[in-house]
């Protein structure tokens, strides 16, 4: 039981926090490499604006591990949530907030192909927790390499 009164699931031991953490840099690593603009989310105080967020759920309950997921840049993010604030029923949302779900479901599956692309073992997570996030749960291969083009001039 927590401070709080509810029970928080164990984090994983120690070498495997170490394997996630390093996972998890060579994730941002390849995104950078495709051309995304791709941060550590858990290592820069959270959210850090426009592009792949990377980070380690530490916890191991089955669902820990490494996630890549896009952030909107903050003008869409806050007319979004503006216009969540004024309106409670989304049985049928504006286009605004359907546009926002539509960016984040197309660069769920985009991430997901350039990760699976870039030899990684990526998976589908629970959307009810982790959203539109790829789950990175391995390396199956070693990254493709950057060829060494001879320069002209």
């Amino acid at each position: 039981m927590s401070e709080h009164g509810f029970d928080v699931p164990p984090k994983a031991p120690p070498e495997l926090l170490a394997e996630w953490h390093d996972l998890a840099d060579r994730v941002c690593r390849e995104l950078t490499r495709a051309g995304l603009p791709a941060r550590r989310g858990d290592r820069e105080g959270g959210r850090v604006g426009a592009g792949v967020e990377v980070h380690v759920d530490p916890f191991a309950d089955g669902g820990g591990g490494v996630y890549a997921d896009w952030r909107t840049g903050e003008e869409l993010t806050t007319a979004v949530v503006a216009l969540m604030e004024e309106r409670a029923d989304f049985t049928d949302p504006p286009p605004l907030v359907r546009h926002h779900r539509n960016v984040h479901r197309l660069m769920g599956e985009a991430l997901a192909g350039i990760l699976d692309s870039a030899g990684f073992e990526v998976e589908r997570p629970d959307p009810h927790t982790y959203g539109t996030a790829a789950w990175v749960k391995g390396q199956r291969e070693a990254p493709p390499p950057v060829a060494d083009v001879p320069r002209s001039g």
